[in-house]
């Protein structure tokens, strides 16, 4: 009695239909990951507007501080041990989470890292290791150097929620990192403006090194004062950032539009 078999064309063609089937599903398939991980991103950075929002109503209306000893006298920096994210003792370790001044408003105490799993590098003085990946909009709602400068006092105090006329439009966390001379990505736990600021008045002849990180399929989640999350695509820019690194090539940028307004308290 014979017995029934694929021929060798038979099996031929259905690894054929399998790599075929592969090569269509594996695209869907890294998007679906991709957009998962940015639906958790999404969600972190929305318990950090949550947790500042908590933290405000029960501090007279202010918002935590974004570097409250980090400030300029006799022409140096001072300070670097504090931050939103956490507290450190020396400028050679890593903050501590545990301690930082948001944790009892945030779940499980702590910031919750990005889920896309960015390779941060460990520079010298560990930068701002700790944030997470997310960065906080320091210059006009985590301090007052917007408005006075780098002093002591412009650090240690911060905006006020009666003050932010836009929530809808005003940043308060994004998705944050900054690329050094070896074109590495370090932890950066500010989202800066695309303007420094000086007295009230954005300083438009030059551009800030950009820390905005499109990570998630180039586009960067971003944390408004109202709570809703939203992503931005990159704005199209060819600058280099301070370190001589051109931003764009890191997924380093801006969004549209190019300048402080959605950044500031107007």
């Amino acid at each position: 009695m014979n017995k029934k078999a694929f021929t060798l064309v038979e099996l031929l063609v259905v690894i054929s239909i399998i790599a075929i089937l592969l090569a269509i599903l594996m695209p869907a398939l890294g998007a679906a990951r991709s957009q998962g991980k940015a639906i958790v991103c999404k969600s972190n950075i929305r318990q950090l507007v949550l947790a500042n929002t908590g933290y405000a109503t029960e501090n007279n209306g202010f918002y935590v501080p974004a570097a409250s000893d980090m400030w300029i006298s006799a022409g140096f920096l001072r300070g670097g041990y504090h931050r939103w994210h956490g507290v450190r003792k020396n400028g050679y370790e890593p903050f501590e989470p545990s301690k930082g001044l948001l944790v009892s408003y945030l779940a499980d105490g702590k910031v919750k890292e990005c889920p896309k799993r960015v390779k941060f590098v460990d520079d010298q003085t560990n930068y701002e290791k700790g944030c997470g990946g997310y960065g906080y909009n320091m210059t006009y709602i985590g301090s007052r150097i917007w408005s006075d400068s780098y002093t002591k006092y412009a650090y240690e105090t911060t905006a006020r929620d009666s003050k932010i006329g836009q929530p809808a439009q005003t940043l308060m966390f994004a998705d944050c990192a900054i690329s050094n001379y070896e074109q590495d990505l370090i932890e950066y736990s500010f989202a800066e403006p695309p303007f420094t600021v000086y007295k009230g008045q954005p300083i438009t002849s030059f551009y800030m090194s950009p820390t905005i990180h499109f990570r998630h399929r180039d586009k960067a989640n971003i944390g408004w004062v109202d709570g809703h999350i939203s992503a931005k695509a990159m704005a199209k820019s060819d600058r280099e950032n301070n370190w001589r690194v051109l931003s764009s090539e890191m997924n380093l940028g801006w969004f549209d539009p190019l300048d402080n307004s959605l950044f500031d308290l107007k």
